[in-house]
């Protein structure tokens, strides 16, 4: 067995913390030799029964199919401490050991921002997420994000509105891709930059892959800006991540009376730095982009054609494959009825929205 075999096979067995992880590294020297150690000696470093039979009756057949199926996939494997892993994560407390990847990081991706905040975000959110999102790419960042719903999926259009990179942090595998109406932004997304998982290809979105997924998406960006956040979303883990990585962390203010406001106003209070514009966030970065640089990062990608960037982008994103009623897209947009039907009545003409019976709206197949 290799060393990336051995990687790999570790990142399989699911039931394994970071600490005994790190205690069987250090107890084995190298990970292909965990795989030779009895049932015994794998007990003696702590580990149950259950997680050493795991380890000891783990097939090499199993592992190599699952090399086999990424590359069928289309995706690259990335191994901590090998070529082409992002230096950025080499230094994180509990690194992934695996990255499995789509599309491409590039050493210029070491200098880039993380947006992330609420999943059932406002107009407000989604327009201020895609606003800076796009100034900040077109200000020669890379944008990472964790393409969930919400402020994540307005940060990567952003970014691909300004024709830049963004890279997408999945807590899922890729055989299980999620949210699946994102499919489409993900194959956007891997051909303008990459999508990345260190999760194995079956492993689905559980709720606790999602702060691990954190770690990463903060872990490879040099400061989180926070959009919108309720008082227990995920947001906030991944702030409290980037400041154990010694990165920068801001926050955009929100209404006090707002439950989405409430986790961005509090890390203000706690020291967060307040931003309105994407000058406050340059600010606090010595180095600067040349214009070759920036006309590189501004080559020609595919992107969604015709949006205005405001309202429409908002409005816009709350729209999938899947029909969603006017009802629902006033109360996700928190705008009125009248100002709703004029803004899909825009988006129609553009031919990228399509309005089926029962007042339903979908994207337009073209537009996928």
């Amino acid at each position: 067995m290799t060393r990336q075999e051995a990687f790999v096979a570790l990142n399989l067995v699911t039931d394994i913390g970071s600490v005994k992880l790190e205690r069987l590294l250090q107890f084995f020297n190298k990970p292909e030799n965990i795989f030779k150690a009895p049932l015994e000696k794998l007990r003696a470093c702590g580990l149950d029964e259950k997680v050493s039979r795991k380890i000891t009756g783990l097939k090499k057949n199993t592992i190599n199919k699952e090399f086999i199926r990424a590359k069928k996939l289309g995706l690259g494997i990335l191994i901590l401490g090998e070529p082409g892993y992002p230096a950025s994560l080499n230094n994180i407390p509990s690194p992934p050991l695996v990255l499995y990847i789509k599309g491409r990081l590039e050493e210029k991706d070491e200098k880039s921002i993380a947006i992330v905040g609420s999943r059932r975000a406002s107009f407000y959110g989604i327009s201020s997420a895609e606003k800076f999102a796009q100034g900040l790419a077109e200000a020669g960042f890379s944008i990472i994000s964790g393409m969930a719903r919400g402020i994540d999926t307005a940060a990567h259009k952003g970014a691909l509105k300004a024709r830049a990179r963004t890279i997408a942090v999945m807590g899922s595998g890729f055989n299980q891709l999620y949210p699946p109406e994102n499919r489409a932004l993900s194959e956007e997304i891997a051909a303008n930059g990459a999508v990345v998982s260190e999760f194995g290809l079956d492993i689905l979105p559980l709720p606790h892959n999602f702060p691990r997924r954190n770690r990463v998406v903060s872990g490879l960006s040099m400061g989180v800006l926070v959009v919108e956040a309720a008082k227990r979303s995920g947001a906030l883990i991944t702030a409290d991540f980037a400041l154990e990585q010694g990165r920068e962390v801001f926050a955009l203010p929100g209404k006090i009376d707002s439950d989405n406001s409430f986790g961005t106003n509090e890390l203000i209070k706690q020291g967060a730095k307040l931003v309105s514009s994407v000058e406050d966030i340059l600010e606090e970065f010595s180095f600067q982009f040349d214009q070759p640089l920036l006309q590189e990062r501004r080559s020609k990608l595919p992107i969604t054609p015709g949006l205005d960037g405001g309202e429409e982008s908002g409005v816009f994103s709350f729209l999938s494959e899947q029909p969603v009623s006017l009802d629902e897209l006033v109360e996700r947009a928190k705008l009125d009825i009248i100002r709703i039907s004029d803004i899909l009545l825009r988006l129609q003409l553009k031919k990228i929205v399509k309005q089926l019976p029962g007042k339903l709206f979908v994207r337009s197949s073209h537009e996928k």
